[in-house]
């Protein structure tokens, strides 16, 4: 792609009549054909950031720049080079598949010889061919979601805002958008700006990711950069006993920082500290336990360390992970 597909963003605010500031001076820059994973619990400003990004809300006070465009000054031309999938797909029940990417490729203009080819490409992508002539009120969730994704397509966008586009689905429709998605990056040169509260869906799709807190992004990089940062990897330990927790427990806070208090007891290890550390010291205690782990620090670590809380999807998406 030869025009600008960036995303830059200078000092965004949006603050709400009789509300606190849900944007408040953020600042941000994604790259093109970059995937950018825009992480934040509920009510964190995510979504009122892509609102604002996409034109469908004014920001108080800032600047956006979208394909080389001011959301406030040029908004027409913002829409004519984004696509998005918010999280209301707007389907009507009564159209079929087909019909939908019929009416959006009317709407966005492409000739007419171009319709139909480019409808079945659509429904071929995005894995709804056999179900292009059923109606949509009988399509699942993962369907619904991955034909609002084939409507955002149509006019073939430079940049493409998805927020929380897998939220409900179940591990098989939430892979296939995942592989859609990467492949839009990777084929298409597409600049994605995807919200989530998945940790694993930042982790395996984004080549950057944002997390934002109460308006404020509190931290920004690679997935692998962010988590260097927390560094130092966790030991988790299932007792055999629950009479026996006080005492590893107290084992454990020997070798770091202790962790949780779930099933599992845990600890961020110290500097130069190793799992054989924490194996030697349990055989000279006589310590028995059901399993012992060394765990990597994950984006939820990085999360819990930034925010002082663990995002709300992050159970959902390891709970999917366990099921897939």
């Amino acid at each position: 792609m030869t025009r600008d597909n960036s995303i830059v963003v200078e000092q965004l605010v949006r603050e709400f009549r009789r509300g606190p500031r849900a944007v408040d001076g953020i600042d941000l820059y994604v790259a093109p054909g970059e995937i950018y994973g825009f992480l934040g619990p509920n009510g964190a400003g995510k979504s009122t950031t892509v609102l604002m990004l996409t034109t469908l809300l004014p920001p108080t006070s800032g600047t956006a720049r979208v394909g080389g465009y001011d959301v406030v000054s040029e908004g027409p031309r913002v829409r004519s080079v984004i696509g998005a999938a918010l999280q209301e797909a707007a389907l009507d029940p009564l159209l079929t598949g087909r019909d939908h990417l019929r009416l959006q490729t009317m709407l966005q203009g492409i000739a007419k010889a171009e319709r139909k080819p480019r409808q079945q490409e659509l429904l071929e992508r995005v894995g709804l061919t056999e179900a292009a002539d059923r109606k949509v009120r009988g399509y699942s969730g993962g369907m619904k979601r991955r034909l609002d994704l084939a409507l955002a397509l149509v006019h073939r966008p430079s940049i493409l805002f998805l927020d929380e586009p897998t939220t409900g689905l179940d591990p098989q429709s939430r892979t296939a958008l995942w592989r859609e998605v990467a492949r839009l990056a990777r084929d298409d040169g597409v600049t994605v700006f995807l919200t989530t509260q998945y940790l694993e869906e930042a982790d395996v799709l984004a080549d950057r990711v944002g997390i934002i807190d109460h308006g404020h992004i509190v931290a920004e990089g690679t997935p692998a950069a962010l988590k260097a940062e927390i560094g130092r990897p966790s030991v988790h330990v299932i007792p055999c006993r629950d009479d026996d927790r006080p005492r590893i427990s107290a084992l454990l806070a020997r070798f770091g920082e202790p962790l949780g208090d779930g099933r599992d007891l845990a600890v961020r290890l110290g500097e130069g500290l190793g799992l054989a550390d924490v194996i030697r010291a349990m055989d000279q205690d006589g310590v028995v336990a059901d399993d012992v782990e060394l765990r990597a620090p994950t984006l939820d670590d990085v999360f819990l360390a930034k925010t002082g809380r663990t995002l709300e999807g992050a159970a959902a998406a390891g709970d999917d992970e366990a099921a897939r």
